[in-house]
Order: structure tokens, then sequence, then C-alpha cells
């Protein structure tokens, strides 16, 4: 199956779940932590390919939840900017398998690109909490 190198928030309930998914479907994760990882524009780019700039985000991050960003209204540039300032504004987890990156966890569209076994329910990146 595939390494993957697995961004998470640690403690995150969510991030466990997806995390539990991908190595009973035969992965072999690297997890790493989002929040100390140093970011810049250039390495944190890639992981969002063609997604709209407010698809990049956490919707459950506290200053997204507030009101305090106006997602729609940020230039890519801007957006990075504020997520390698805080990285809780980072939608998780951020995945990489040999070259390619992804944001998020599209379950279906985890399984299409390195396979995922069967779930009686979905696993997706919303928030535990929410």
């Amino acid at each position: 199956m595939a390494q993957v190198v697995f961004y998470e928030k640690p403690g995150c309930v969510g991030n466990a779940r997806q995390k539990a998914l991908l190595i009973a479907s035969g992965h072999d994760l690297d997890v790493r932590n989002l929040l100390s990882e140093p970011w810049t524009p250039a390495t944190l780019r890639p992981f969002f390919g063609t997604k709209p700039v407010p698809e990049w985000f956490n919707a459950s991050s506290p200053k997204v939840k507030a009101g305090a960003i106006d997602l729609a209204a940020l230039s890519e540039a801007a957006a990075l900017a504020l997520m390698v300032d805080d990285p809780l504004l980072i939608r998780r987890p951020l995945l990489q398998a040999g070259e390619r990156r992804e944001s998020g966890f599209d379950q279906a569209g985890i399984d299409a690109w390195i396979g995922l076994r069967p779930t009686a329910e979905p696993v997706t990146d919303r928030c535990a909490m929410e």
C-alpha cells in the first residue's frame, strides 16, 4: 500500500479516526504535527491543488467560526500568509503520498487515490465536536 505523510493536530478525535482507517487499509503513516511544522507559502500551497481558497480553511477554527476572516475575499497569497501565521486555520489533515498532496479527508477521493477499506459510517474531516 502507500507510505502516507499525515499532518495532524495532536489530540484531534477526527484525525485519530482518519489515521485508524488509513492504517486498517494497510497504509504506513508518518504522522507529523501540523501545528509545529515550519510552513512557508511554498511548502503549504501544493496541498490545496485546484480547490477554491475558502476550502483551504478549517471550518472549526475559532477565527473562521467567529467570522473574523472573510474567506471569499482572500487572495491565495493572503490565505497562505494567514495559515502560516496560524496553522489552526489549515483544513486538516494534510496528506502526502509520493508527489501528490491533499488537504482534508474526502473518503471517496482518498479511496480512489490510494485505496481505503469500506466503512459502515463515513469518515470525514468534520470536527467531532460539531
